[in-house]
């Protein structure tokens, strides 16, 4: 009895040829790219043409619906409307001189209503008197609606500019507040016991610790305080404007001119969305030391 030592059989993954001398090709495999590296494909892209595709697909659904009457002129007048009525009011000099003038406005408005919001703020979450002085009676305002104090504005202050840079004042004011006293109040208690025992004086803890603790959420009132002001700029320019950007607003109303209405709009939302990245800038130099989650 003989006993045969045949060779193993080949592993299944190794290519078999069949007895008749044909090979069988094995099948194409695609490789695998793991998720981090589409990740990185993706952010090899400029970051500024990635934010840009949402608002160049709205805009070039907004001109087949004009092409196509879908929307009708006197509903929303097209893109390219739009965009010449805007060169003209650029080429004759008035909507540079309305920017102007709104931009004054909303300027005189932001400093009045920083100073006394953050003055208040400093006064009520430095000190439990000043707090017991100071936040019951901002928070009673602030719960009323402020843009409804403009006929009083009107009777106190007239129909010039002074009703205009005191709306845009009050509102600013209520957020730089809210957010600078939780920005106060927010500074960790063991920050303080340090500075405490490193014989730091009162000032010094002002100084030293608390103002650099709530400096972020000053940075973050900031922004919410120029959105506010920019709202604040559109019924401000209500009260029988003779310039400005929503003087140029009410004059379109009147002849039903959506392309200029529109224009006025896409330059608040500029002049807006370029005030913020002002301070998002400012947050970024200011707050170097505080790490943050930036996304993945």
């Amino acid at each position: 009895m003989t006993v045969s030592h045949a060779p193993p059989d080949p592993s299944p993954i190794a290519e078999k040829v069949p007895a008749s001398g044909t090979s069988r090709t094995s099948p194409d495999l695609e490789p695998i790219v793991p998720a981090s590296v589409r990740r990185a494909r993706l952010r090899s892209v400029p970051r500024w043409l990635r934010r840009t595709v949402g608002p160049l697909l709205l805009l070039a659904l907004w001109q087949v619906f004009s092409a196509t009457g879908v929307l009708h002129p006197d509903v929303l007048a097209s893109p390219g409307t739009i965009g010449r009525a805007g060169a003209d009011l650029i080429a004759d000099g008035t909507l540079p001189a309305a920017m102007g003038v709104s931009l004054q406005r909303v300027a005189v408005g932001l400093v009045l209503g920083g100073v006394v919001g953050t003055a208040l703020a400093l006064v009520s979450g430095l000190s439990r008197l000043g707090e017991d002085l100071v936040d019951a009676t901002v928070q009673m305002l602030r719960t009323a609606p402020w843009v409804g104090l403009i006929p009083l504005f009107i009777i106190w202050l007239g129909i010039g500019e002074a009703p205009k840079v005191a709306l845009i004042a009050l509102g600013v004011a209520f957020h730089l507040y809210l957010n600078v006293y939780a920005g106060i109040r927010g500074v960790d208690a063991q920050l303080i016991e340090a500075g405490e025992s490193l014989g730091l004086s009162r000032w010094g803890l002002v100084r030293h610790v608390v103002l650099p603790g709530a400096l972020p959420g000053a940075m973050t009132g900031l922004r919410y305080s120029l959105a506010t002001a920019w709202l604040a700029l559109v019924f401000g320019e209500s009260i029988n404007a003779d310039a400005g950007i929503g003087f140029l607003m009410n004059q379109a109303r009147e002849f039903f001119r959506t392309d200029v209405i529109v224009v006025c709009l896409v330059v608040y939302a500029f002049l807006g969305l370029t005030a913020d990245v002002i301070v998002r800038t400012l947050e970024r130099l200011l707050l170097q030391w505080r790490p943050t989650f930036t996304g993945q």
